[in-house]
């Protein structure tokens, strides 16, 4: 390959190396996040996004094309994108991928071309561009890009170099672009988990020595040890079952959803990868030709390999692997044996000797069809219960300690039999993920239509479901719904993980701090006394309901100290005290 291109292999390469250097720096990106509270995740969505589509590049042979690369790229890191920065990174890669997919060798001209429209893909996703974040490194380096390509700069080495260079510099302006960074002493996170990206990606294209493999960790969220695992496990399901399926046209979202739900109905270890011609299944299960029968309802099948475990004793190695890693997966699935045949939709298929099977699971009855439906994210059971209670069919656990990706969001709607899903993210860094859903559904044509009401706050969305009226169109809900969120002051309470000072107020590590809609509002080393003056700044005449939500952390009868203290300063206002169960934040306040 000449130093003046990149070819298939060398972006796959460059594509993993540069998601791995991300993997490799996600807790210090975590930890510039402006505001030090222990769920700081910037680092942690743009992984998680990333690893999603690294998971699908791995998949691919060495000999796949740049389309197929590119194509694994741009629909592993859309369902997989979490919070703000995952969305924007996985446009920036959609906006790149979709530039060059159509050459078989990319050249400088080329690479800036794909720049150029990774950037206008990813302000297109905003709808508020703000300066002095990711958006602003990348059109830096586009700019850059552009400016290398106009010099009839013709050496790759070279302009790789110079991009990364010049995104360097501008991430290091962010804090003279946001006054916020500044005073904290950091630059964007987001920014500098691109440059990341882009410096991971050059060392792939340098030939440094990188471990390319994949872990199901880096994907899966919360993943427990796996020795932890392996000490509880034991094999239920039988057979190793591994085909590919030749699809007769590409599955759309619903699809790929209700096919990955059926496998997961059947046994486990499910890994499912899909383009637009082909999908690769892998499943442990005690029946393989269950799989069997429900992939050919999607094509012809492929590559065939069914293992029974227990008779080729393969305890250890798929204890040793859990769910089965994806370097693990990849090997197994592309070393399998060219000869297996193929077979066509009512073949019979010969699945040699079985193991007892479990009962079949009994179907589980839909709820009955609605014209609207609703789904909302928040940690913490109370919460839960409490949105439950008003009406919502479906609760994503996750929110701040965790942002639910587009893919979540997607099958949570699936699972609401409605032909419209209301969707309340409940959080900032959510709304970007469900608007994608939403976007995603529409293109489906599905039928069903998600409306996103853009709720910040798990007190914003229990206000808009409050305030939804049944028999009133759609369209006036949302509306009324949307425009309730602005009646809401949200105030929470948490701890600092590190020093620092944001809005002139010095925090220590270990401080107490109550965040409001706009920023810190109360620091302190009381719980109840930096809770009880946030709410004293969230406070104005004409509001008359205080609720106060506890967390997982805080004892009934502290809570009911501090409702009977905010009682007693504001006798006009109702004050009702909930059990919320949510994780890192002592205390979830609202006041309207």
């Amino acid at each position: 390959m000449s130093k003046n291109v990149i070819d298939s292999k060398m972006l796959s390469k460059m594509f993993l190396t540069g998601a791995k250097n991300l993997e490799a720096k996600k807790e210090w990106i975590n930890e510039l996040n402006v505001f030090p509270v222990p769920d700081g995740d910037t680092g942690t969505n743009m992984t998680m996004t990333i690893m999603s589509a690294a998971k699908e590049v791995s998949s691919l042979n060495d000999s796949a094309s740049m389309e197929e690369i590119c194509k694994a790229i741009s629909s592993g890191s859309l369902r997989g994108a979490r919070g703000n920065s995952g969305v924007i990174l996985s446009q920036l890669l959609r906006g790149f991928t979709k530039v060059v997919k159509t050459n078989d060798e990319l050249n400088v001209a080329i690479l800036a071309d794909a720049f150029d429209n990774a950037v206008q893909t990813a302000y297109k996703a905003v709808m508020k561009p703000k300066e002095g974040t990711i958006l602003t490194v990348a059109k830096g380096a586009s700019e850059k890009a552009r400016e290398l390509a106009n010099e009839n700069t013709e050496d790759v080495e070279v302009f790789c170099s110079e991009v990364i260079k010049y995104a360097e510099e501008v991430l290091a302006k962010t804090p003279d672009m946001l006054p916020v960074l500044k005073q904290a002493g950091v630059v964007d996170s987001g920014g500098q988990g691109l440059v990341e990206v882009l410096k991971g990606a050059f060392d792939g294209y340098l030939g440094k020595e990188i471990d390319l493999s994949i872990s199901e960790e880096a994907v899966t969220p919360a993943a427990r040890s796996k020795a932890e695992a392996t000490e509880e496990a034991e094999i239920k399901f039988g057979y190793c079952t591994e085909f590919i399926v030749l699809l007769t046209k590409p599955l759309n979202v619903k699809q790929e959803i209700d096919f990955k739900n059926f496998l997961e109905s059947i046994g486990d270890s499910i890994v499912m990868v899909a383009d637009d011609e082909i999908c690769k299944v892998h499943v442990h299960s005690n029946d393989p030709g269950l799989a069997i029968q429900r992939a050919l309802m999607y094509g012809q099948l492929s590559n065939m390999k069914i293992d029974n475990m227990r008779m080729e004793h393969r305890e250890k190695l798929f204890h040793e692997n859990n769910d089965g890693s994806w370097a693990e997966i990849k090997t197994e699935i592309n070393g399998a044996a060219e000869l297996t045949p193929t077979y066509l939709p009512g073949d019979d298929i010969p699945l040699g000797d079985k193991v007892s099977m479990d009962e079949p699971k009994e179907e589980v009855p839909s709820a009955p069809h609605k014209e609207v439906g609703f789904v909302t994210v928040c940690a913490g059971s109370g919460l839960a219960e409490i949105f439950r209670g008003l009406g919502v069919d479906y609760v994503i656990e996750g929110g701040q300690t965790m942002n639910p990706s587009t893919a979540d969001i997607l099958d949570a709607v699936e699972k609401v039999n409605a032909d419209t899903v209301i969707v309340l993210p409940n959080n900032k860094n959510i709304i970007l993920a469900a608007n994608q859903a939403a976007i995603m559904s529409e293109d489906n044509n599905d039928g069903k239509k998600i409306v996103v009401v853009p709720s910040k706050t798990v007190p914003q969305g229990i206000t808009a479901i409050i305030n939804y009226v049944p028999d009133v169109p759609v369209e006036d809900n949302v509306a009324a719904m949307t425009e309730a969120l602005s009646t809401v002051n949200t105030g929470e309470v948490t701890y600092a993980v590190r020093d620092t000072v944001i809005d002139d107020v010095q925090i220590k590590q270990g401080d107490y701090m109550g965040i409001g809609d706009s920023g810190i509002l109360s620091v302190g080393g009381e719980i109840a006394d930096v809770t009880f003056d946030m709410l004293a700044k969230m406070m104005s005449e004409d509001l008359e309901l205080i609720s106060i939500y506890y967390g997982e952390e805080v004892d009934e009868k502290d809570a009911e100290s501090l409702r009977d203290r905010i009682s007693k300063e504001y006798p006009g206002c109702d004050v009702e005290l909930q059990y919320g169960g949510q994780p890192i934040y002592y205390y979830v306040l609202s006041a309207e």
